[in-house]
């Protein structure tokens, strides 16, 4: 599209723009306990299931102590975009929602969310949680899309000077049921042609979107308002690629947003009018042929 917006990255661009490994779904159903951190409460619980990758869906529930961060810009040209400060909000803070990216970071669980949440004064805020400052306080629950074919790194990208969860073909995936593909998707491309491709790259004559978290450079939603803040933290609320009229597979993406201003947003994507910013991380799960 003509006004597709570009943000410039500090390092040179790889020619593949889609990280990809398939693996067989497995679906978990599990809460989140209280006194854990909310990295030891998700991992935990996938590790013991011998999973090597996840997009996990959180709600209801509660945190306290409580560790978030915002998009922020960067204060150099090292990165195209950076965090705030820390928010430590005191009190119980009550999740929303979110998504979470299962993975590990330097040989250890760790994972990368972002939700929205009410905290104690009642004011309602989203963004970027801190993981290992974070602790459980009320039971959250939580559904895990995973894999154990699939192994999810943090991996150093010398394109943005980021480490960003990549997956990565571990094992080749068992047969029967359904199939999962992971994905990272990197900066510039669209979100929904990137979904689109992803099916089409693997045979999936459709999918379900299981999660995402990311970032794109503002956001163009067909029933809410446009974000130009060129800075956003983005979890998928839901989201389906299925066939057009002319039989081209078409992305429907819902995703909830914060800006670096503060901003809230959530609400269905234009198609074609969203590009990502840093990284965007994501699982589709396929739905076979009738």
């Amino acid at each position: 599209m003509g006004d597709m917006r570009r943000i410039a990255q500090p390092g040179p661009a790889p020619r593949e723009r889609i990280e990809s490994a398939v693996g067989r779904l497995q679906v978990l159903d599990f809460t989140l306990e209280p006194g854990l951190t909310l990295n030891v409460a998700i991992t935990g619980p996938l590790i013991a299931a011998g999973m090597g990758a996840a997009q996990v869906e959180i709600s209801d529930g509660g945190f306290g102590p409580f560790t978030y961060v915002m998009p922020a810009a960067s204060s150099d040209a090292t990165h195209a975009a950076w965090y705030s400060a820390p928010f430590t909000p005191a009190g119980e803070t009550r999740l929303e929602r979110g998504n979470v990216t299962f993975g590990r970071k330097d040989g250890a669980p760790f994972i990368h969310c972002h939700a929205f949440w009410i905290e104690p004064d009642g004011s309602r805020h989203g963004g970027h949680i801190m993981p290992h400052q974070t602790v459980v306080a009320a039971p959250i629950r939580a559904r895990a899309y995973a894999a154990a074919e699939v192994e999810t790194t943090a991996d150093f990208d010398t394109e943005t000077n980021f480490p960003l969860f990549t997956p990565h073909a571990h094992i080749a995936p068992a047969e029967g049921g359904p199939r999962i593909a992971f994905a990272r998707v990197r900066p510039n491309v669209e979100i929904g042609a990137a979904v689109e491709e992803l099916c089409r790259r693997h045979g999936f004559a459709g999918g379900h979107l299981r999660g995402g978290v990311g970032s794109l450079i503002g956001a163009r939603f067909a029933d809410a308002p446009t974000v130009d803040d060129y800075a956003t933290e983005v979890f998928v609320t839901s989201g389906t690629v299925a066939p057009d009229a002319s039989g081209a597979l078409a992305a429907q993406i819902d995703l909830a947003l914060v800006s670096l201003t503060g901003a809230m947003a959530e609400g269905r994507l234009v198609p074609g009018a969203n590009p990502v910013l840093i990284t965007f991380e994501l699982a589709v799960e396929e739905i076979p042929t009738a």
